[in-house]
């Protein structure tokens, strides 16, 4: 396999801690990837997600592979030369991206056809294909080639899905071959049913990846479904590999999943959620457009390290965001991602020390506390 490297220093319960090695850079687990769909951190410097503590961001297959194409990032040096991040990388496998923004497409057991949502021109991807494109991007990890059926649907459907996504491992497998330096991962399928779940595991750790990612979660599921199928498949995942949850979540989810056992996370929430005035801080959500933040002087968290949080009154984020100002925008993803890093950090320093349980606690008793609002 590949020179991937995956040690557990330490564990509390089923939450573990320990290091992911690649030729590009170390990944210290649990981790939260940013989101860099377009080769980009949106709003967000690549300095300034690496000096926030992220060992590693994500990338979109479906996305550059339509704009501006593998072929030419590759001949402009690769993704971490072409966005100037020059540490590790994981791509999707653009899969789910191809269900849930192309109005056009037709599936077959070969692979999808579909049109761009960019300009409805037509493409193909296949597990052969979407490994080519990730080779090209030349990302660190890569993804195998998968279909992601939203909840709830029919079990014939996530069933069909399932058994899909495994012909298609296998062959995303034999098509990645053994490149020096890079890892894949597989993609444990099968909605909210927990047999299917497991058939998927086992069915990946049978053909054998470098790492594993759970798919097909937080797409309209409770939350409680979500934890109960992480604590059904994890089991039948091998001990020794990386544990990836893809698309999750909201900090809640994230240390839920981290007592189960996952290592890996990456999520959209802490960017979009900073470009549409919503702030993520120790006492919980803070929105930024409302009213009650206008006459208010105080930084949004004074104990903060993050200069966005700790040197900018809220009445002027305020303003920003309802002006429409990118600056907003700006201090308020800076903010949201200097706190899912540091929710990240604390969770490793207590698994570490034993005492997960107790970080899991006081930090949501922080969060129920809520805000504090401005003196009288």
């Amino acid at each position: 396999m590949s020179q991937l490297g995956f040690a557990i220093a330490a564990r509390d319960g089923s939450a573990r801690t320990g290091l992911i090695d690649l030729p590009r850079g170390r990944i210290r687990t649990p981790a939260f990837m940013p989101v860099g769909t377009q080769a980009t951190v949106k709003t967000m410097y690549p300095e300034q997600v690496r000096a926030l503590g992220a060992d590693i961001v994500l990338g979109n297959t479906y996305h550059l592979m339509l704009r501006p194409g593998a072929e030419r990032v590759a001949r402009l040096g690769g993704l971490h030369a072409f966005m100037n991040w020059p540490h590790p990388i994981l791509t999707d496998s653009g899969g789910f991206q191809v269900m849930s923004l192309s109005k056009l497409r037709k599936l077959d057991a070969d692979g999808v056809t579909f049109r761009s949502h960019v300009d409805g021109s037509e493409h193909r991807l296949t597990p052969e294909r979407s490994i080519a494109i990730q080779r090209l991007l030349d990302s660190d990890i890569a993804m195998q080639f998968d279909e992601c059926v939203r909840l709830p649907a029919p079990r014939e459907d996530v069933e069909r899905a399932m058994r899909l996504s495994l012909a298609w491992a296998a062959r995303s497998r034999e098509a990645f071959g053994e490149p020096e330096g890079r890892a894949l991962f597989g993609i444990v399928q099968g909605g909210d049913h927990v047999d299917l779940r497991l058939a998927s595991a086992q069915g990946l750790a049978a053909i054998g990846f470098d790492g594993y990612a759970i798919g097909g979660l937080a797409v309209g599921e409770p939350q409680a479904v979500m934890l109960d199928m992480i604590s059904a498949c994890v089991p039948a995942l091998p001990d020794g590999r990386p544990r990836y949850l893809m698309g999750v979540g909201t900090p809640d989810d994230i240390l839920e999943a981290v007592a189960r056992g996952i290592d890996m996370f990456d999520c959209v929430m802490p960017t979009r959620s900073g470009r549409h005035g919503l702030a993520f801080t120790q006492r919980g959500r803070v929105n930024l457009k409302n009213a009650r933040h206008a006459d208010d002087p105080r930084p949004l968290d004074e104990e903060s390290e993050c200069p966005a949080a700790r040197d900018y009154s809220r009445a002027y984020l305020h303003h920003l965001i309802r002006a429409g100002e990118m600056l907003g925008a700006m201090l308020l993803t800076w903010n949201n991602l200097w706190y899912y890093q540091q929710l990240m950090a604390g969770a490793r320093s207590a698994i570490a020390e034993g005492r997960y349980g107790d970080y899991v606690a006081a930090t949501k008793a922080a969060w129920a506390a809520g805000d504090v609002p401005p003196a009288a």
